[in-house]
């Protein structure tokens, strides 16, 4: 039997990014129902880091997270255009004002726009640009993560679902894959699966859903430039950002509710995306190298969840992270670890509203 003080179920960037930052605190042991960490969400990120991405609730934790990100090598500047093509600018306008004077926007016409993205079709006649998005090198972030729960004595069980968890005398045992596990708390880091977790755990479900997101990879004529910002419609129809070698990654803004999967792209999602895509500029596509799909899971409010169940003693919730979870890995896993250890929030979490994300909100 493997005895710990922390069980954590998951380790995507949500559950390695917690163990790292519990660091030699307790004994933890994650635990892998696929054969490597990272394989669902994680591993299929579109991986940029906006501060206005998934919105004012969401951008706290962006936000502190940044100064970390680029410390460590993590970001690349690149910028982001947000475009709208409607007549009165509806959309930029109300992101401009959920935002305020938190995250800089910059507004632009049409001159401004046609100067970041050649071909940009009349239609759009205004946007916000935000300079301060930048690539994220997520392979990077999830391994330091590893390497670092690695260096601090944690155990990772891959090809380990979870069987069973039941809490007897203060205490969890645990059965995942082919082992027996005693634990005083149990996290569930487990992404789209959370609320399947809870439920096997006895806890009650908090409503997180997953949702299909498309990706494509296109080979397109002119190549894309590589210094062009990731570009967004600010209606939420698509997004689109340059990649190596002149190719684009395009994705079609779609949120298909799913039941948990290895998620696969559907045709009609990427000629959804391509059709969309020839409405905002006039290049010739050549060809769609590849396409993919990961699963963004969110709670009903969509804002992360992280705390302690107030119904399930010693059950943590560390879930409903949506398409943020990357970006914002470092703060929400500082608050996640106070929060677990039953300190003050600190650090990158210091100016975080931990009541915000608290797992007793769904109860109050």
């Amino acid at each position: 039997m493997i005895a710990v003080d922390v069980a954590i179920v998951g380790a995507g960037i949500a559950g390695a990014g917690l163990a790292a930052a519990i660091g030699d605190r307790a004994r933890v042991l994650l635990i892998e129902a696929e054969a490597q960490p990272g394989y669902h969400a994680t591993g299929r990120s579109a991986a940029f880091w906006q501060e206005t991405y998934g919105g004012p609730g969401v951008q706290p934790l962006t936000t502190a997270s940044g100064p970390w990100l680029a410390a460590g090598g993590y970001l690349r500047r690149r910028g982001a255009l947000h475009l709208d093509d409607a007549a009165d600018g509806t959309a930029v306008i109300q992101l401009d004002a959920a935002f305020g004077a938190r995250v800089r926007l910059v507004r632009l016409g049409r001159s401004g726009l046609a100067a970041r993205v050649p071909g940009l079709r009349a239609a759009w006649q205004r946007g916000l640009f935000e300079p301060s998005t930048a690539d994220i090198d997520v392979a990077a972030l999830h391994e330091y993560y590893l390497a670092e729960t690695r260096r601090y004595g944690v155990r990772l069980l891959c090809d380990s679902p979870l069987r069973t968890a039941v809490r007897e005398r203060g205490h969890w045992r645990i059965e995942a894959g082919e082992e027996t596990i005693a634990a005083d708390l149990l996290v569930n880091a487990a992404g789209a699966w959370a609320d399947r977790i809870a439920i096997l755990a006895g806890a009650p479900p908090l409503g997180i859903r997953p949702y299909r997101r498309t990706v494509v990879q296109l080979a397109v004529d002119p190549p894309a430039p590589a210094d062009m910002p990731l570009v967004i419609d600010a209606a939420g129809r698509f997004y689109f950002k340059p990649e190596a070698g002149g190719r684009l990654w395009l994705s079609p803004h779609d949120e298909t509710p799913c039941d948990p999967c290895d998620a696969a792209p559907e045709e009609i999602d990427v000629a959804r995306a391509i059709d969309r895509l020839e409405r905002v500029v006039d290049w010739r596509i050549s060809r769609v190298e590849r396409s993919w799909a990961g699963l963004r899971s969110f709670a009903p409010d969509r804002l992360p969840v992280y705390g302690f169940d107030p119904r399930r003693p010693g059950f943590f919730w560390c879930a409903g992270q949506g398409g943020f979870g990357i970006q914002t890995a470092p703060a929400g896993s500082a608050l996640a670890a106070s929060l677990l250890l039953g300190l003050a929030p600190d650090g990158l979490a210091a100016d975080i509203d931990a009541a915000a994300y608290a797992a007793d909100r769904f109860a109050r």
